[in-house]
């Protein structure tokens, strides 16, 4: 039986009532979050100074990438005949929000560390420029970096292939982007860059990290690099591997702060899956193959070859694989 036309209108009303009981329910909650602002119990940022903006860094990230790899990230025709054009265009773009995100993030330091001025326009400014000047470096080194996957892996389909879609040459390239940004001094852009990458990608490479040529992560899902590592030329890892510091107290956290605290791998290494590699006395040697699923915390010298040994499978079941059932 259809409900009458009227209880339709008074059900209406009642929830239009409960509505309002409900939202006159928010001031309170407002109220409370607004006084605890100040305090030790909220971190917050209320200031007239802005923020760096993660959008703004992901435009970065995107601006660069359209630099280094001309055509690839464009979403349009690129032609001879338009390129000086097209990457003037890109270049001015990406100037002008480098220097507005470098300038947030001094001026913001110097607030937050109540520092003198340190004129972070000009700073802002300036850093861009060098910013900008050191790309065709990094498209030298990132041409190499594509040519050690292509040779790495038998399962590429070419350097479209792995300019495309390849995640190890996502997370590369926004490392050395994030890497010259710190080399330049740029406060709180480069880590924000490499996380964009990790939350992208499943890698998380530091900025601070300091990593040479033909530099090579095949599937690269869960790959960490910690802060101090260094790692050499012609050196390829896999999934899963861990370059990274051993356990420490919070009073030897804060005392080895900027310190060696992640290995050191030498050229012509390859780390397989699952490695863990830690602290910053540990040096794998040169021309090295550290083994899946390795734990190490101790030096290796050149040329060696480190492995687990076999474990034993044990089969449950009336037949075992490879025998005959017959």
């Amino acid at each position: 039986m259809a409900m009458p036309e009227s209880a339709h209108g008074d059900n209406c009303k009642l929830e239009e009532k409960l509505s309002l009981e409900l939202h006159q329910e928010l001031p309170a909650v407002v109220n409370e979050l607004v006084a605890s602002c100040g305090t030790k119990e909220c971190f917050e940022h209320i200031s007239p100074v802005p923020l760096p903006s993660r959008e703004a860094v992901v435009e970065i990230v995107t601006r660069s990438r359209k630099a280094l790899f001309p055509g690839y990230f464009d979403g349009h025709k690129i032609e001879a005949v338009n390129l000086e054009y097209h990457m003037g265009m890109v270049l001015m773009k990406l100037y002008d929000t480098m220097a507005d995100q470098i300038t947030w993030a001094v001026r913001h330091d110097c607030f937050r560390h109540d520092q003198s001025c340190t004129h972070c326009g000009d700073r802002g400014q300036r850093a861009a420029l060098e910013f900008v000047q050191g790309l065709p470096e990094i498209r030298r080194l990132l041409t190499l970096d594509v040519l050690a996957a292509q040779e790495g892996d038998p399962a590429s389909g070419g350097v479209d292939e792995i300019i495309f879609s390849y995640p190890g040459l996502f997370a590369v390239t926004v490392y050395r982007l994030a890497h010259l940004l710190r080399h330049l001094g740029v406060p709180i852009l480069p880590r924000m860059m490499s996380e964009y990458a990790h939350a992208h990608t499943g890698i998380d490479i530091h900025p601070g990290a300091e990593i040479g040529n033909s530099f090579f992560i095949d599937h690269g899902t869960g790959v960490v690099i910690g802060e101090t590592t260094e790692i050499g030329d012609h050196v390829r890892l896999y999934q899963g591997v861990t370059l990274g510091a051993l356990s420490l107290s919070k009073e030897e956290v804060e005392s080895l702060r900027g310190a060696k605290r992640h290995p050191t791998i030498e050229d012509n290494v390859i780390i397989y899956s699952g490695a863990t590699i830690l602290g910053g006395k540990t040096v794998v040697g040169a021309r090295s193959v550290i083994g899946g699923n390795v734990w190490l915390t101790e030096s290796v010298p050149p040329d060696t070859k480190v492995f687990l040994e076999k474990p034993q499978l044990v089969y449950v079941g009336s037949r075992r694989p490879g025998k005959d059932t017959a």
